[in-house]
């Protein structure tokens, strides 16, 4: 197989044929934006598929029945029995199931996905129907996140064997992609070949995946099959070390969440009680023969192979301890869903209509399976009883208060200040867009004052900032502390706060209002502690000229994000506080 002179694209187009090989046994997470290139590498793999294997697109929001099956109301009304219907995976079988907008699937959604990938089937048992549909099926997870922070559910991200990245991959790559391959010769190869597994292949998998720092134990068994469909394609009967090493880069480079520095001491003698006399390793002449039948594999060369498939960048950063970033669960929610009698519809229960709206078709459903025993001789009345009622589950959003605690001591000297007023002017008007409640804390001499109560005026907001003065003190402890006080008067209000610190880190008053660095500083971790345990979301905005170990400290004790003032321009600022905070 050649390659392209792009090595991404080629390596992509290689995922595309293994996955078309076997898409229950593979699935993809794809990062990449819409355009021109992932529409190329989507066309490939449907080529590829085998003919009249589905490819199906998972609807934003699906329900339950949608997804794995339910009731066939108009047969089941028709007919007077239970009718069962598939559902998308069901209709995925054998095909694959392209997922847009991952990143922002529901935990429900995604992890009823993986217990069918898990299954191989889904089984529908609701009201009487008892049925069982094979759903084995590959996911290709478009992931169009922003930056590191948005990612797919790490259920799904671990069962997909390809984690790929076109986002860097030029347009001019795909007219000198490689061709296309035989996709009559390539099954006839897959299906006839059940390549050979040397006995230390796994182990050489394992010994990778532990090295680069992967815990999942599903890593190595998915680079296990993929080197099994590599040998295929290429015509082998026994896994060869070319095999793993694409498996190796393919399947566990990605996953990497740190690497091992370069060893001397491999390439060392070894030592003199395990050597000869002529410094040779000592033999046990019951094992010659076993060593020479049963080469080892490199797992140095694999290695280096799997170096090689890294973008760039990425390599540096692992070396030097820099893991990835993940998103936090609770991540890219704004507010909290609570029960009310007015909101967005999110599925259906047993209840009283007279308590909450009528589910019309939720209810035709519970009464369609029992009306042939419901309804007398020649009677065409549909017949509903009180346990057939069901009435709607509502979700109401809470809106979302955003706390600015702007740090106005002279540790932040003027010049800082003016641009940390720039910054919080910046933030109000990406709050003001998503609709916020802004407020407006400041910490500066012997303690801090409330300057603007939470309010959506934000003509009043910039009044507030533009008055704020600036010298004194820090007591770093006393603003945290009133920020959290205002945003526990918030959350009991229904609301649901944010806190956005705007600090050096460096306090030098204490929540008593005595000087002294060393108190001040423990006073202040206490307190973003205590903001933390009582689970207020927050980002941390370094406004030191350079970024500073103790806001650092800070934003972890808060766990909160951080983010230095010199690289927070307006569209890393927006950003940021959109990924605290997004509009629901």
């Amino acid at each position: 197989m050649s390659a392209g002179p792009d090595p991404a694209w080629s390596r992509a187009c290689l995922a595309a044929a293994l996955v078309a090989l076997d898409p229950a046994g593979t699935g993809t997470v794809l990062r990449a934006r819409p355009g021109p290139v992932r529409e190329a590498w989507l066309d490939r793999l449907r080529a590829l598929l085998p003919p009249g294997a589905p490819v199906t697109r998972l609807p934003a929001g699906i329900a339950d029945d949608a997804l794995l099956g339910g009731l066939d109301l108009p047969a089941t009304l028709r007919t007077g029995r239970p009718v069962a219907q598939a559902g998308l995976a069901a209709r995925s079988h054998g095909g694959v199931m392209l997922v847009p907008m991952a990143e922002r699937l529901t935990p429900g959604t995604a992890a009823r996905l993986a217990q069918a990938l898990d299954a191989g089937a889904v089984e529908i048992a609701r009201d009487g129907v008892i049925a069982r549909y094979p759903a084995r099926f590959g996911l290709v997870l478009l992931d169009e996140g922003e930056g590191e922070d948005e990612t797919v559910p790490a259920c799904l991200a671990d069962r997909a064997a390809f984690h790929l990245d076109l986002d860097a991959v030029p347009v001019g790559a795909i007219a000198a992609a490689p061709p296309p391959l035989d996709l009559a010769l390539a099954l006839a190869l897959a299906r006839a070949a059940d390549p050979g597994m040397p006995a230390e292949a796994a182990d050489t998998l394992c010994a990778l995946a532990a090295r680069l720092g992967i815990a999942s134990l599903r890593a190595p068994l998915l680079a296990l099959r993929v080197a099994r469909l590599h040998a295929a394609l290429d015509g082998r009967a026994v896994v060869a070390e070319p095999d793993l090493a694409a498996a190796a880069a393919l399947v566990l480079a990605p996953r990497a969440r740190t690497w091992p520095p370069d060893d001397e001491e491999a390439n060392a003698p070894p030592p003199a009680a395990e050597t000869g006399r002529e410094g040779e390793p000592a033999s046990d002449p019951d094992d010659g023969d076993r060593r020479d039948d049963h080469r080892p594999v490199d797992d140095d060369r694999i290695l280096a192979a799997a170096a090689a498939s890294l973008p760039p960048g990425l390599l540096a950063r692992l070396v030097s301890g820099v893991t990835p970033r993940t998103r936090s669960p609770g991540a890219g929610r704004a507010g909290a869903a609570a029960a009310a009698q007015r909101g967005r519809p999110v599925g259906a229960r047993p209840g009283d209509p007279r308590r909450g709206r009528l589910a019309l078709i939720e209810t035709l459903r519970a009464a369609a399976p029992w009306q042939r025993l419901r309804r007398g001789d020649g009677e065409a009345r549909l017949r509903i009883t009180a346990q057939d009622l069901r009435i709607r589950r509502l979700v109401q959003w809470r809106e979302t208060t955003t706390i600015f605690a702007v740090d106005a001591s002279g540790s932040a000297a003027l010049e800082r200040l003016a641009e940390a007023k720039g910054a919080v002017e910046q933030l109000l008007a990406e709050c003001y867009v998503r609709r916020d409640r802004v407020a407006l804390v400041a910490f500066r001499g012997g303690g801090a004052d409330l300057l603007l109560v939470p309010t959506r005026s934000l003509v009043r907001a910039k009044r507030a900032l533009a008055a704020l003065p600036g010298g004194g003190g820090t007591p770093l402890a006393a603003g945290i502390a009133a920020a959290g006080r205002l945003a526990a008067v918030e959350r009991r209000g229904g609301r649901s706060p944010v806190v956005l610190l705007l600090t050096d880190g460096r306090a030098n008053i204490d929540r008593a209002g005595r000087p002294g660095r060393a108190q001040a500083g423990a006073d202040a971790l206490a307190a973003a502690r205590a903001l933390a345990a009582e689970g207020i979301p927050g980002l941390v905005i370094d406004t030191a000229a350079r970024p500073q170990d103790a806001a650092r400290a800070l934003a972890a004790a808060m766990g909160a994000r951080y983010l230095p003032m010199p690289q927070a321009d307006a569209a890393r600022l927006a950003k940021a506080v959109r990924e605290v905070a997004p509009a629901a």
